[in-house]
């Protein structure tokens, strides 16, 4: 790696650092100059006070929201997987069924959650439901692009071959998908964390298991604005986590034959 490949690589990181400094110096010096009442926009050192002081509650209520996440991000990535493998076997599959996973895609999930949380008696399977129904189609749609995208050259090799079905899928399909497969993880994550937070808030389920949603609205309620923030910091922070996650296993599972990731360790 060249020393302009190494200036490249860190010039990734430090930009946004840079931008997100600016961004919160400005923010502190706009409500310390205009005295903003904390009620209205609480100032950074604020949000961050308060971060600390209420750290044991934002913590409990991220585990709930994040394992509902996993669990729907989970489930979004084999019944998406299983949908697209199912696809690729015929074009009246996918002609027949793909139009109705553009339509879960479509469909606000704010108005179909009321629904899964009342035909489903637990509260926690609901919610999973929800995120699942939000996360689910990037996998789909995806994966189904990249076990199409094969090249047709190799894919007439295969054929020459008297390779079989199953053959051709493992050995071409699969691995010319996992580009688009990550992909489609890389958004179905953050949109897993979004349905299971919207669906929070369409539940509005409290107690020792409530999410992050459940404190925003609370905050809300009582007017703490600061914790309300706090509470956005960590969904944010989160959802930028789960992105880098994906990208590590992306990388991990490409790095070695793939040009995409080889062009990036160049």
């Amino acid at each position: 790696m060249t020393e302009d490949d190494r200036a490249s690589q860190a010039l990734r990181f430090v930009a946004p650092a840079i931008v997100a400094l600016v961004v919160i110096g400005l923010w502190q010096a706009l409500t310390s100059a205009f005295e903003v009442p904390t009620y209205i926009v609480p100032s950074p050192s604020v949000v961050a006070q308060t971060l600390v002081a209420d750290r044991e509650l934002l913590l409990r209520s991220l585990g709930v929201t994040l394992g509902i996440a996993f669990a729907a991000l989970a489930i979004a990535v084999v019944a998406g997987t299983l949908a697209a493998l199912l696809f690729v076997q015929s074009r009246w599959i996918e002609m027949s069924l793909f139009p109705y996973a553009v339509l879960l895609q479509v469909t606000p999930i704010v108005a179909i959650a009321p629904l899964i949380i009342i035909w489903v008696k637990d509260a926690r399977t609901a919610l999973v439901l929800c995120a699942v129904v939000v996360a689910i189609f990037p996998i789909i749609s995806n994966t189904t692009l990249g076990l199409r995208s094969v090249d047709p050259g190799l894919l007439d090799l295969f054929r020459m071959a008297r390779a079989t079905r199953w053959q051709t899928l493992v050995r071409l399909r699969v691995p010319s998908a996992l580009p688009y497969f990550f992909g489609g993880l890389r958004i179905a994550s953050g949109l897993a964390l979004i349905g299971a937070v919207v669906a929070e808030f369409v539940a509005g389920t409290g107690g020792s298991g409530a999410g992050l949603a459940y404190q925003i609205l609370l905050a809300g309620f009582q007017l703490n604005i600061p914790r309300l923030f706090a509470a956005l910091v960590l969904i944010a922070v989160t959802g930028v986590a789960l992105f880098g996650l994906t990208v590590c296993l992306s990388r991990l599972a490409l790095s070695r034959w793939h040009e995409s990731e080889l062009a990036v360790r160049e």
